[in-house]
């Protein structure tokens, strides 16, 4: 039987990314609305209720307008903030642990992770959850990112003619240190305390690099920057998505610098170890529309469906 699937909220970056997804799936059937009923209510929950899976790819309020909407058995999946903490929504994350992929499996409702978080929980969450990194750590970190992950709005401001010239070095923002994937990035890592959290728009479309300085000698127990790097070779291996990188890493990026772009148009996430003795920086590239929104919404589509989570994914 051919799964149904609705987008809701398809004019969005996300959104259109998801369509392109399933645009090249011959098994799924794709509702579509009628663009001058996006925002009638009635419309809408039809075709939420017809469907076997809904993406919401909609603004927080919106998107919680949207879940209410839900009449039977139609399963969600929220590209928004708006349930990333909630008690009653999966996590959309695979890899985080041995099990939750089969509470995505088996999840009426599943909260997609945001680009940043996913980011900084894959490397920062096995060395919590393994007693290396000790939970009241005063973690810091930063994320350089493409301009998509920011909206229409965004990508207009950066594509309007004479724009490279205006806008051509990077810009800081979230300075009232607020950050909407905070909360997340806190509690799926399990820290006692938020993360200080600085992220950097840079004039590129796509691409996202988050790195994470630690100091060893504030560790629970002694570990180097190669056990750590084996640490979370053996925590990932065997997952198709998550790519370790060997801890020679130094010789790694090409003249020593690291290209953030390198994983876009693919559902991959690099993380790279670098350290010497008394400092270790942690660092994972992903695309923030892949890994980081439209790709991992997919994966997780295909997990709830039963299929490959590959499917129509690019490693």
């Amino acid at each position: 039987m051919t799964c149904k699937v609705f987008v809701d909220g398809r004019e969005g970056t996300t959104g259109l990314k998801i369509h392109g997804y399933l645009a090249q799936r011959p098994d799924l059937e794709v509702s579509r609305i009628d663009p001058e009923k996006r925002k009638d209510t009635a419309e809408r929950r039809k075709l939420i209720n017809g469907a076997d899976i809904v993406f919401l790819c909609l603004p927080d309020d919106a998107a919680i307008e949207s879940a209410s909407l839900v009449e039977g058995n139609t399963r969600v999946i929220d590209a928004s903030t708006a349930h990333r903490t909630h008690p009653d929504w999966t996590y959309g994350l695979p890899e985080l642990d041995g099990n939750q992929r089969d509470f995505i499996r088996r999840a009426q409702r599943v909260s997609n992770p945001g680009c940043h978080a996913t980011a900084f929980t894959l490397a920062l969450h096995p060395l919590v959850r393994e007693g290396i990194v000790p939970a009241d750590y005063p973690v810091t970190c930063c994320s350089v990112t493409g301009y998509s992950g920011a909206g229409r709005k965004m990508i207009e401001t950066y594509e309007q003619p004479g724009a490279a010239e205006v806008l051509r070095g990077p810009r800081h923002y979230a300075l009232k240190l607020t950050h909407k994937h905070v909360p997340e990035m806190q509690k799926m890592t399990g820290l006692s305390f938020a993360p200080l959290f600085s992220p950097i728009i840079a004039n590129v479309a796509q691409g996202l690099a988050v790195s994470i300085p630690l100091f060893p000698r504030l560790f629970r127990r002694k570990a180097s920057a190669r056990d750590i790097r084996e640490l979370l070779a053996s925590y990932y291996a065997g997952e198709p998505f998550i790519r370790v990188v060997p801890h020679d890493a130094d010789a790694f990026p090409a003249g020593g610098y690291l290209d953030i772009t390198a994983c876009n148009g693919t559902n991959r996430a690099d993380i790279f170890v670098f350290g010497r003795e008394d400092q270790i920086l942690l660092l994972t590239r992903l695309d923030n529309l892949g890994k980081g929104a439209s790709g991992a919404a997919i994966q997780n589509m295909n997990i709830m469906l039963g299929l490959p989570e590959d499917t129509g994914l690019k490693a």
